[in-house]
């Protein structure tokens, strides 16, 4: 499990996680490395928070802020579709780059050049030190599927967990169609 495996992977949390952060999360993997640990963005938790609630010098953009995880809450990222357009971007996986420079950003947003549809703004971040994310992935609490950048721009991340599993083929189309509490079947 290096870098090249999971850098650019979704992390799909098993089904009956108890967990009450990552219970049916879907969680992009941005940094991976056995030896400093992993850092990814949990793609469908939506918080009821618009990005300039949370920004005050930075233009008008209607857009909600997602949690990324449970990890420096504080801080805000983003993950993008335009590429190269915003310096400094680092490519994750095919259509999906991770933004670090929010004055570019803030240039582009006013020139209407980067709209809501094709970003993603995250508090926060999850995280796994060195080898825990190895020592969860052995025990069977995450499963890991390829990224498509419709996940994160396209899909509603209320169903993107069970998409996700839909999408890996059969076996893992039952498991999205267990009830998210056994209490309901």
């Amino acid at each position: 499990m290096d870098k090249q495996n999971l850098r650019g992977k979704i992390l799909l949390a098993e089904p009956f996680s108890q967990d009450g952060f990552f219970h049916r999360s879907v969680v992009l993997v941005c940094e991976h490395d056995d030896e400093s640990g992993t850092v990814g963005f949990c793609l469908n938790k939506p918080l009821d928070i618009m990005l300039n609630d949370v920004l005050d010098d930075f233009p008008e953009f209607e857009t909600r802020v997602f949690c990324g995880g449970p990890v420096k809450k504080r801080a805000l990222f983003f993950l993008h579709g335009y590429g190269d357009l915003i310096e400094e971007s680092k490519l994750i996986s095919t259509g999906v780059w991770w933004g670090v420079n929010f004055e570019a950003l803030k240039v582009l947003i006013t020139q209407g050049l980067v709209t809501p549809d094709r970003i993603r703004f995250f508090v926060g971040y999850s995280g796994w030190s060195e080898g825990q994310l190895k020592e969860e992935m052995t025990s069977g609490s995450w499963i890991t599927a390829e990224m498509h950048a419709n996940y994160m721009f396209k899909d509603a991340p209320e169903h993107l967990w069970q998409h996700t599993m839909e999408n890996k083929g059969s076996n893992f189309a039952v498991i999205a169609a267990i009830p998210d509490s056994m209490l309901l079947n």
